[in-house]
Order: structure tokens, then C-alpha cells, then sequence
């Protein structure tokens, strides 16, 4: 064998052992996590295979656009009271529920221009006028403001549901926005429904929260080093108030009096995974909720033209927060959601009058207004619930599961058997060949599930024995191009090395064209098409590698060991 096929083996014998390796959990069934195996993944069941939860939860956009306008009518109030002129909030016309309107009378007549003006000045986007009849103006929401709020209202709404679901500690849960106004939820193996929903139907709770900077930032990665050692660490499904209670245990000793640790979570911008926790010592106690917060918004600082945060406090909220920003002038002020910490700016001076910026230092101007969208989006969250209406809601029992799992299997068997008897029976030794790549195309399959951490559902199992086909056809385009060339006469090395390097582009343009369909699937489906899309690359990938690269390694050891002169096909 020359040094080329070496190589090849070499890599095909590390790639079989990984992947060996990385499937032994999943099939002998034991907790990685509590052994010493290096593979600390198993293969995660969708919720068709181990059951779970599933609902649809709507969002009444009707009541928000209500809720909107009564909002945004007081912050006019308010406004014009400043400005020096007196208004009345006069009644809500809900004649047309999806266009809401809202009166307000001011206390002269002569102020109509001047107060119109002023509203213009400060709310001419949230708000549209539609009268103006002696002293009284009305106004409805603006038209691009509810589109605004009706793309914000569900990602508001999936922000705070995943929070939840994180505390409550499944590990592959779903959630996708249904059409404009739904959002589906599925988590697999949940079996406490009643507190599932009660979790889900709760808004995140928002604090802001002064930093001990006396703590300094060594003390901090000590102790995170420390923790580690102890095998304390945050894992994947694990509640995160779960994991910060007990470090604020093991460190009670060491953290000041008042104050409790809590971390800020760095997630992998790809997997969406924690990469990261930035520990940080704050005031046991907030100094504000995220019930003082009347409105939090997206601005551009015309001086700097930099994307900064806007924060509206109800009038109680207010004087709390002028109170604590004027007291800690130079400190962090740490706004955590969930026990997450969000962001951390320094009190650059007393901040009064209800309203309040959050600025995100420099950088790239894309990722900071993304940035400070997603700010907005979790203050908001705490803010200003969206009330959601269980619309659906399935429970799909474990023994469902293991019944539809049992039968796959059951169908898979068989027809692997019947697909493996022909070959071997049709193409003899060299159908023999294509089994033992086949069997590693599938082991290949699985291992890529568990190093993506994908969950496997009943779509994806299919997807699994489409791809056996796949690469069963693809074997079978590489032998009838050999027996081609054997019957005219070729010598079995030339003919094997021809059949494999004719039939290549076949088998690639035949996966392309497959590969982009599922790539469609994966980008517009949800939940089940996208499982099955998701098995249905991988397993595009591992087939053209078996069926072409694999193959022909297995030949040209096979023809070695018989000098070249014959080939059983």
C-alpha cells in the first residue's frame, strides 16, 4: 500500500474511533456524567421520543395597542404639564379594537398650537393625531409603532419565556414565533405541566443593583478557579439560580455583608451556549425594580451618533432612582434579569426627572445598536408584560415515545436487512464492502448529532434511513460503473479506479441537489422539519465521504490482497 492510502486510513481510523466513542453513551445508556468516559454527551430526544409539553400561547394584540396608547397619552400629560400647560386625559375609543384612540383635553383652548407642537416635538412616532375639535385632541397609535410593537411584542415575549424555561432546567427546549401573533413551546421530558405553564406565564423579573467595587476582579477569578476545581461548574439543563445559590453558599464567608454574587452569561454567538460567566458582587437588596420602569426605547445620541438605551421610570421609580444614582456617583449599577447581568454602566452623576440613558461605550455601530435593541427588549420584558393566552395545549406521554421508538427500530431492522441481504447477495464481496461502510455512515450520523448536541426526533429518524438509501445508491452507481468497464474488456484495477472516478460527480451533483432542499427546510420549517433537515445534512455529509472516499479505500485494499487481477462484483 503506498503512503497516500496510509494516510487515508490513518484519518478514517481516528474519525471511526471518535465517533465510536461518542456514541457509546447514547447506545449502552449509562450517565456520562457520572462516570469517568471522556464523552460527557448523550443523543437528545425530541419531544415525539421522550414526550414533554407542548403549547401555543397567543398574545392579544388589541390589549397591548389599549395598554400603548393609555401609556404614551400619561407621558403626554406629563410633557405638557412640564412645559407649562395644563391638559386633562379625557377617554379611550375602543370602537375599532385594532385602532384604538384616546382623548385629551387641554385646560385653554388658546394652547391647541403649542401643545401640538410640543407632542409633535417629543411623540410624533409613537403617536398620530386624528382630532381636534376646540380643546380636545385625539390620538391613535402611529402605524409603524404598531408594527413596531408587534414584532417587539413577540421577541419580547420568547426573551422572557426562555429565561423561564432555562430556570426551569430543560435541556433541548423550542420556542419559535407562530405567524404574527403566536409562539409554540415544546419541552421535552417536562412532566410537572401545571408549573411548566405558571413558569411560562410569568414576566422576568428586572433589578438594578449597585456593584461592590471593593471586591476587586482577582478575588472574583479566584474564587471562579476554586469552584472549578471543586467540580462546581454550570452545566447545560441546570438551573442557573440554582447554580448561583450554591456558589453564594460556598463563598458566604468571603462576600460582604448585604451584598450576594451573581454572573453575567456569556453565550457562543453560533450554539447559542453559555461560553463564559463574568462574576460580579452586588447589593443583596435592589435599589430599583423593574416595576418602577414605564418604557425603555432605542435612541441615537446626535452628537456622537451612537445607539444608547432610554429609560422612562414611573413616577415613584423616579425619585428611587435619582435617589441612588445621586448617592453612588462612580459606581457600576449592575441591571440583571433572572440572575443574569445584562449590562453594568458607571453612574456618571445624579439622574433625575424620571428619565434615564444607558450608553454602550464605542465600537462597531451595527453591534451596538443590536446591542442596545436587545437591552431595550429586556427591560421592557420586566416592564411592560404582554399577557399570553394558552391557546394549545398537548401532552405527549413518554410510552407514546418508546412506542414510536420500538416501532422505528423495528422498521429500520427490517429494512436495513432486506436492503443489506440484496446487496450482498447482487454484488457478493464487493456488496460486503459496501456494509461495512454503510455501518460507519450511520455511527458517523449519530456522533455528529452528539457533538452538535441536536436533538433526535421521529422526522429525524427518517431523515437517518434516507440517508442509508442515499449512500446505499451511491454504492450502487460506483459498482454498476466498474461492471461497465469489466465488460468491456478492462483489467479489475483500471476498472476500479475508473468506475470510482466516473461515478464522483454523479454521486456529488445527486447530494447537492438533496443538500439544497434540506437547507430550505432548515431555514423556512420549524420544530420537526427542521430535525429532519438537520439529520438529512449531516447525513449528506457522512454519505458522500463513506460511499465515495471510504469505499474506495476498502477497494484498493481489496485489490492489493488479491494483486489486482480480480474483482467480486
Amino acid at each position: 500500500m503506498n503512503r497516500s492510502w496510509w494516510y487515508r486510513f490513518s484519518l478514517l481510523l481516528f474519525l471511526s474511533i471518535v465517533a465510536i466513542m461518542a456514541v457509546i453513551p447514547t447506545f449502552f445508556g449509562f450517565d456520562p456524567e457520572k462516570s469517568d468516559f471522556p464523552v460527557k454527551s448523550k443523543i437528545n430526544l425530541g419531544l415525539d421520543l421522550q414526550g414533554g409539553l407542548y403549547m401555543v400561547l397567543g398574545i392579544d394584540f388589541n390589549k397591548v395597542y389599549r395598554d400603548e396608547v393609555k401609556n404614551y397619552i400619561k407621558k403626554v400629560e406629563n410633557t405638557l404639564k412640564d412645559e407649562g400647560i395644563g391638559s386633562q386625559i379625557g377617554e379611550l375609543n375602543i370602537s375599532d379594537p385594532e385602532d384604538p384612540k384616546h382623548t385629551l383635553t387641554l385646560s385653554s383652548a388658546a394652547q391647541m398650537d403649542a401643545a401640538q407642537d410640543k407632542i409633535e416635538e417629543f411623540y410624533s412616532f409613537p403617536l398620530r393625531l386624528v382630532g381636534n375639535e376646540g380643546a380636545t385632541l385625539t390620538y391613535a397609535l402611529g402605524r409603524e409603532f404598531k408594527e413596531d410593537i408587534e414584532d417587539n411584542a413577540v421577541k419580547k415575549s420568547i426573551e422572557v419565556i426562555r429565561n423561564r424555561i432555562d430556570e426551569f432546567g430543560v435541556t433541548e427546549p423550542e420556542i419559535v414565533s407562530l405567524g404574527e401573533d403566536r409562539i409554540v413551546v415544546q419541552l421535552p421530558g417536562v412532566k410537572d405541566i401545571e408549573r411548566a405553564k405558571d413558569l411560562i406565564g410569568k414576566t422576568a423579573k428586572l433589578s438594578f443593583r449597585i456593584v461592590n467595587e471593593e471586591v476587586n476582579p482577582d478575588t472574583l477569578q479566584s474564587w471562579m478557579e476554586t469552584s472549578e476545581k471543586d467540580g462546581l461548574v454550570y452545566k447545560r439543563g441546570q438551573r442557573f439560580s440554582e447554580y448561583a445559590l450554591q456558589m453564594n453558599q460556598k463563598f458566604k464567608e468571603e462576600i460582604p455583608n448585604g451584598f450576594e454574587l451573581v454572573f453575567k452569561k456569556i453565550l457562543n454567538p453560533v450554539s447559542n451556549e453559555v461560553e463564559q460567566l463574568i462574576p460580579y458582587v452586588v447589593e443583596s437588596t435592589p435599589s430599583v425594580t423593574g416595576e418602577e420602569i414605564q418604557d425603555a426605547v432605542v435612541r441615537i445620541d446626535p452628537q456622537d451618533n451612537l445607539p444608547y438605551v432610554g429609560i422612562t421610570f414611573k413616577s415613584q421609580g423616579a425619585k428611587l432612582f435619582e435617589q441612588v444614582t445621586g448617592d453612588n456617583i462612580g459606581k457600576r449599577l449592575a441591571i440583571i434579569l433572572d440572575n443574569n447581568v445584562y449590562s453594568d454602566p458607571v453612574i456618571q452623576s445624579r439622574i433625575g426627572g424620571g428619565n434615564a440613558q444607558i450608553t454602550l461605550g464605542q465600537g462597531n455601530y451595527n453591534d451596538l445598536l443590536k446591542e442596545a435593541r436587545d437591552l431595550s427588549l429586556v427591560l421592557r420584558a420586566g416592564a411592560l408584560p404582554v399577557e399570553l393566552e394558552f391557546q394549545e395545549q398537548r401532552i405527549v406521554g413518554p410510552s407514546l415515545g418508546a412506542d414510536s421508538i420500538e416501532k422505528a427500530e423495528t422498521a429500520g431492522l427490517i429494512g436495513a436487512f432486506i436492503v443489506l441481504l440484496f446487496i450482498v447477495i447482487y454484488y457478493k464481496v464487493s456488496g460486503v464492502l459496501a456494509i461495512k461502510a454503510l455501518a460507519l455512515n450511520v455511527i458517523f450520523v449519530l456522533a455528529c448529532l452528539v457533538g452538535l448536541e441536536a436533538t433526535l426526533t421521529l422526522p429525524g429518524i427518517a431523515g437517518i434511513v434516507l440517508t442509508v438509501g442515499m449512500a446505499i445508491d451511491g454504492n450502487i452507481i460506483i459498482f454498476e460503473r466498474i461492471k461497465e468497464e469489466l465488460r468491456i474488456g478492462t483489467p479489475a484495477r483500471e476498472a476500479v479506479a475508473t468506475g470510482f472516478s466516473r461515478a464522483f460527480w454523479t454521486i456529488l451533483d445527486a447530494n447537492l441537489t438533496t443538500a439544497v432542499a434540506g437547507l430550505m427546510l432548515l431555514n423556512f420549517g420549524t420544530g420537526p422539519i427542521r430535525g429532519f433537515a438537520v439529520t438529512l445534512l449531516i447525513g449528506i455529509a457522512c454519505t458522500v465521504y463513506t460511499s465515495y472516499f471510504v469505499s474506495r479505500l476498502y477497494f484498493e485494499f481489496y485489490m492489493a490482497r488479491t494483486g489486482g487481477k480480480k474483482v467480486s462484483i
